[in-house]
């Protein structure tokens, strides 16, 4: 399959009333802990249905994606750059916060992708890393469908992605965002949450954003 048949199927899938739950949960989640005026880098954005939402609340946002078609569904508005994550043409210090919603285990060399993160961030710059969950029942279903994107995950290894970042960031993380079948459900439980999150902050002892 091509990148732009992909990328288009992709899009078809998040218009699904099930994605859009799952997205406005995670924009829910997001909102909670960003401040009024915030310069965002969203990592790994897709065709960035929450950053488009994150823009229309007066955030300023850049949606980052290795992939251009991908990029092609992101909302007008929104300034997008096409670009590996690991090579991320942004100056040091641009952003308050980068947030990276499942992508940053699909990204190659993760390693590079971190240090690159917290160089763009400001002092004091947060991350929110939304993972997706290898232990809960939503990953090991979706990994048994052939035609399944999370069957293309690199990086399942959660306490070694959560090290590499704990070498820039203090961190905090918790479970988040039951699924059950079609439903979703507040969770914190790794056999039904779906998502693993870290919240961190660059040079840091407190990740509280208010």
């Amino acid at each position: 399959m091509d990148q732009k048949t992909e990328a288009a199927r992709y899009r078809a899938a998040c218009e699904k009333t099930f994605w859009q739950a799952v997205f406005a949960a995670e924009l829910e989640y997001l909102l909670c802990h960003l401040r009024p005026g915030d310069a965002i880098l969203s990592v790994g954005c897709g065709p960035a249905t929450i950053e488009g939402a994150l823009l229309e609340r007066g955030f300023s946002v850049v949606g980052l994606d290795v992939s251009a078609e991908a990029l092609e569904g992101a909302p007008d508005r929104l300034r997008t750059v096409a670009a590996r994550a690991e090579e991320m043409p942004f100056a040091a210090a641009s952003f308050d916060v980068v947030i990276a919603i499942v992508s940053l285990q699909f990204i190659d060399d993760y390693q590079a992708a971190i240090a690159k993160i917290a160089q763009v961030l400001r002092p004091g710059g947060r991350v929110i890393i939304m993972l997706l969950n290898p232990r809960s029942r939503f990953f090991r279903s979706k990994q048994a469908e052939p035609d399944s994107y999370v069957r293309k995950i690199r990086h399942t290894n959660l306490a070694q992605l959560e090290r590499e970042l704990s070498g820039h960031f203090a961190l905090e993380g918790e479970y988040f965002l039951g699924v059950g079948g079609t439903e979703i459900f507040p969770s914190q439980d790794p056999e039904t949450a779906a998502l693993y999150v870290l919240r961190g902050v660059r040079g840091g002892t407190s990740i509280c954003a208010r």
